[in-house]
């Protein structure tokens, strides 16, 4: 149990010196935070829309708790450039924040306890003297704020009751990862409001990572969270999963005339964990025959050396999820270096090779289970025919069903949405942007 003193607010110590909502409602209205907006959504067209939503969700916050001095934090979804399903084996990874996000207006409280009302859903309450994996209920978001709590709390900072209200625009189950777009959100707020805003983007990931692994019940790796929580587009080497190499890749998909699109296909993730799962238990199956825990440890060489073997151990579909492995760490250095150079057409034959390996080798386009739902192979084969060599496309995320990923040349951009949402509806296609920003305080 913590002590009153490390988790209840004071206005002195912290000197938390928030507007109020009417205050903050006022000056959207008139435009005061319009530069601010431009600066975190990139895109002009949605400047309008944000400006509403923003006003939207303080109303909302004051429906529940009244009129006060409020914080505003944000954390956007990410997408995935490169490196599909390689961070759980400590790989590579070149990965990006994107204009979708969830924000949350919050205000301190002098109370051990945080009370959450996210849109859509039931107001949750979470008391910081319960912070016990073993008590948690695995699942929830009750769990994941307990476990940002408690890794927080673990290393010697504060945590604190607040009330929130929270939205979000990151499309749930898309790829995009909504849950990493929280434990991001949550983080930030507990680094405003308790720590002055000086906690490390990358431990707030990490903090993120451990609050799914342990208390919400879920095995991922540290890609979704350290995308949101770090911003930009961003290459990640987790060779020492402590102490990822996080490098900022500058690169302005505008001035190449390109634009970066996600496509729901509309696919089902019901009953899908286990294919989920399954990859990284058959790379670490592999990995395990060479006395490794992860395959990133693994020599490559001696894995060919030794494949005929392995194959009769292990069998085909890991060893094929192995190579998936090994080529895939090598295409992310290759993309890097594309970007860097200012060779866009290098880089995106790159994305190309990334998505064909993942779909020939990885596996993870459609479920062998459920081999006449395959909405993410309809979704790759309506791209190729609709980008005539204008534009690559690729697997989003865990892949089997959901989202595909695809650059498009800005001149088709248009008849590439027309096409997609013909087959999986309207506003499935999504035109985004890459947003400049991780896990932030707005105001």
């Amino acid at each position: 149990m913590m002590t009153e003193t490390e988790t209840k607010w004071s206005e002195g110590d912290l000197g938390f010196m928030g507007k109020t909502v009417q205050e903050l409602k006022k000056e959207f209205q008139i435009g005061v935070y319009t530069d601010k907006l431009k600066k975190i959504y990139v895109d002009e067209k949605v400047l309008d829309y944000q400006k509403e939503h923003y006003i939207k969700v303080l109303e909302n916050f004051e429906q529940l708790y009244g009129d006060k001095e409020v914080e505003i934090y944000s954390a956007p979804g990410r997408s995935e450039v490169g490196g599909n399903h390689t961070d759980h084996q400590y790989g590579k990874v070149l990965a990006t924040s994107i204009n979708l996000d969830a924000i949350a207006v919050v205000a301190p409280n002098r109370e051990d306890k945080i009370y959450l009302k996210s849109e859509g859903y039931d107001k949750i309450e979470v008391d910081l003297n319960s912070l016990s994996a073993y008590l948690a209920k695995e699942g929830t978001s009750e769990s994941l704020i307990q476990g940002v709590a408690a890794k927080l709390s673990e290393k010697g900072y504060k945590v604190g009751g607040f009330e929130a209200y929270v939205t979000s625009d990151v499309l749930n189950g898309a790829g995009m990862s909504s849950s990493a777009a929280f434990e991001v959100l949550i983080g930030n707020i507990f680094s405003g409001l308790y720590n002055d805003m000086k906690l490390d983007p990358v431990f707030l990931a990490q903090a993120g990572q451990y609050a799914e692994n342990v208390f919400f019940g879920k095995p991922c790796g540290l890609m979704d969270q350290m995308a949101s929580s770090v911003g930009g587009l961003i290459f990640i080497d987790f060779k020492n999963p402590e102490v990822p190499v996080v490098k900022q890749v500058p690169v302005d998909f505008e001035a190449y005339g390109h634009s970066l699109c996600i496509v729901d296909t509309k696919g089902s993730h019901a009953d899908l964990t286990p294919d989920y799962a399954a990859i990284p238990e058959e790379m670490k199956k592999i990995a395990k025959y060479f006395g490794k825990e992860v395959l990133r440890e693994v020599d490559e060489q001696e894995f060919y050396k030794k494949l005929p073997e392995i194959r009769k151990a292990e069998g085909d579909r890991a060893v094929l999820r192995a190579i998936h492995l090994f080529e895939e760490n090598k295409r992310v250095d290759k993309e890097v270096q594309a970007l860097e150079s200012g060779n866009f057409e290098a880089f995106k034959e790159t994305v190309k090779e990334s998505g064909d390996s993942s779909f020939k080798y990885l596996q993870n386009v459609y479920s062998n289970h459920d081999i006449h739902n395959q909405s993410v192979s309809i979704g790759l084969a309506i791209s190729e025919i609709a980008l005539k060599g204008k534009g690559v496309s690729r697997v989003h995320g865990g892949g089997f069903a959901g989202t595909i990923q695809a650059f498009v040349s800005d001149e088709i951009v248009d008849t590439y949405k027309e096409a997609t949402e013909h087959v999986f509806g309207e506003g499935a296609c999504h035109i985004l942007k890459v947003r400049p920003y991780g896990g932030m305080k707005v105001l």
